[in-house]
């Protein structure tokens, strides 16, 4: 990376690239010298250059990837791809995208927000880890300097998309969910189906001695053979019965278990319904095919239908979101899963025994009815528990014993220590390398510790006197997957510098009025000291 009046970023392991490249190169020599030599292309050697050959083109893009920005603009493309620019002009912010891997692994990306709304996101550069972080924000805060100096940004506020945020997009749980509502249809087409197979087989009688053989498929006809052998298959392996002289069928499918029941030269009668062989009888055993029912399919349809309902409420979640920042935290989805749970322990049960519909006996009418009024009930608080709540204010004068917003604020019994999950997001003197997992009140100045208690061990008190409050807000996509959906964060300066405070929201108010008030007490210990004049004293400056 170059930093000045432009900026130009290139893969960071150059040489493992190249060396790539020479591999799929000499892939690609020992292939075409394999082809005229022997001219063929079913050839082991052959294939094996191509497949390298691939494998050094897809690495001779990374190679040649290059994203450059200057005073015209952002661009980016290789060698195999044309380049791309974007003048500053268009571009509205600049944002960092956070992909997740398959064992997730955190990517972090940097996105262009162009002014029409659409977003894209440049290749590089690319932090995957620790190590990769300092490189990757110096590359950033040099593109944002250059968006400052020759562009119109719409803020200073950096962006951070991650996948709980409102601005990461629900078109993957609108395909999931179209996908199982397309798979709930099939199955529940198939239920009358194959329901009408399974009363017919249970209905079938064998047939009449005069039956003409057109008409023997809806009976049942029965003939005698030997068994050749048996296979049982390993696994997930078929396993099957062969028959001696291939009469009347040459094998014949079976389970794992009914291919073990049967032996090399056992007589066996066989039962024919369709034109398939249904049942394979011996004197020790028998083999029934079985035929599924159409509870056991209505109950498939219903499951997938209930399991599109999840990515549907996320849909629904991001869907009420729309009006909040791109980077703000949406509220979770999993009240929604609790109303899934709850309507299949009622409605699996309902669609087995009565797959075709409810009929007309009070009983069933008033089981789905009791169960829909449930559902519906656990449907609005989960609702009522999505909803968007705004911050609440914490920023009344301690010695007052309320917040604005949300009331009376519990005081700690004397003597008596709360804990209360709370986390600085930030590395401070009182939360070295992020320690504190709690903020204890109550017997001595509000702390930092490690643990949910009892006891202060570990304990790093807040220099409250420090401290003032900025604001209260709602979760961001750059505080971290570590801050609950359901907490808030206070923005606080701490002597100059920025700390955030991240809480529950009545956890919150009751830290920042105890900080408060320690402050406060602070400030009337110094005021009283011998020789230091009351306005030299240190100033809380909590709830200024």
């Amino acid at each position: 990376m170059t930093v000045g009046q432009e900026v130009s970023v290139r893969s960071p392991r150059r040489r493992p690239l190249w060396v790539c490249v020479g591999v799929g190169a000499a892939g690609a020599v020992l292939a075409a010298g394999r082809l005229v030599y022997s001219g063929a292309f079913a050839d082991w050697w052959v294939g094996g250059g191509l497949l390298a050959a691939l494998v050094g083109v897809a690495f001779l893009h990374g190679v040649t990837l290059e994203v450059g920005a200057d005073a015209y603009g952002v661009r980016y493309g290789s060698l195999l791809r044309r380049h791309r620019s974007m003048p500053w002009d268009d571009i509205a912010d600049l944002r960092v995208h956070i992909q997740y891997g398959r064992h997730g692994e955190e990517y972090f990306r940097v996105g262009v927000l162009l002014r029409d709304g659409r977003t894209r996101r440049l290749p590089l550069p690319v932090s995957g880890s620790r190590d990769d972080r300092p490189d990757f924000d110096a590359t950033l805060d040099a593109l944002r300097a250059l968006h400052r100096r020759h562009g119109d940004p719409e803020s200073d506020h950096l962006a951070v998309i991650s996948r709980r945020t409102a601005g990461r997009g629900a078109a993957g749980p609108l395909f999931l969910c179209l996908l199982l509502l397309a798979g709930a249809g099939l199955a529940a087409w198939f239920v009358p189906v194959t329901g009408a197979a399974k009363e017919a087989w249970d209905s079938a009688v064998p047939c009449a001695a005069g039956t003409a053989s057109a008409e023997r498929g809806a009976c049942l006809t029965t003939r005698p053979a030997v068994i050749a052998r048996t296979e049982v298959g390993r696994a997930k392996q078929p396993s099957r019965l062969y028959f001696t002289d291939g009469r009347p069928v040459d094998r014949l499918t079976v389970s794992r278990e009914g291919a073990q029941g049967f032996r090399a030269g056992d007589r066996v009668e066989l039962t024919l319904w369709r034109g398939q062989v249904r049942v394979v009888a011996a004197e020790h055993h028998v083999w029934r095919e079985h035929f599924t029912s159409a509870g056991s399919v209505a109950v498939l349809a219903a499951g997938l239908a209930l399991a599109a309902g999840y990515p549907g409420a996320r849909v629904l979640v991001h869907r009420r979101g729309r009006r909040l920042p791109d980077d703000e935290v949406l509220p979770s989805a999993l009240p929604f899963a609790g109303v899934l749970v709850v309507t299949a322990l009622w409605l699996l049960p309902f669609c087995y025994v009565h797959p075709m519909g409810p009929p007309a006996s009070p009983g069933p009418l008033a089981w789905a009815a009791a169960g829909s009024l449930i559902t519906l009930g656990f449907l609005v608080l989960a609702w009522r528990a999505t909803r968007i709540r705004p911050p609440r204010a914490a920023t009344t004068a301690p010695a007052t014993g309320t917040t604005g917003a949300t009331g009376a604020v519990p005081r700690e019994a004397a003597g008596e220590d709360v804990f209360l999950a709370a986390r600085f997001l930030e590395s401070t003197d009182y939360n070295p390398n992020h320690f504190g997992t709690h903020v204890v009140l109550g017997d001595g100045p509000p702390a930092v510790v490690p643990h949910p208690g009892p006891g202060r061990f570990a304990a790093r008190p807040v220099p409250a006197h420090r401290l003032t409050v900025k604001g209260v807000r709602r979760p961001r996509g750059g505080d971290g997957d570590g801050v609950p959906r359901g907490w808030q964060v206070a923005e606080l300066d701490d002597a100059g510098e920025p700390v955030r405070l991240a809480a529950a929201p009545a956890d919150l108010t009751r830290i920042l009025h105890a900080l408060g008030a320690a402050g406060a007490a602070t400030d009337t210990g110094a005021a009283g000291l011998p020789g230091l004049p009351p306005e030299r004293g240190p100033r809380s400056c909590l709830f200024d």
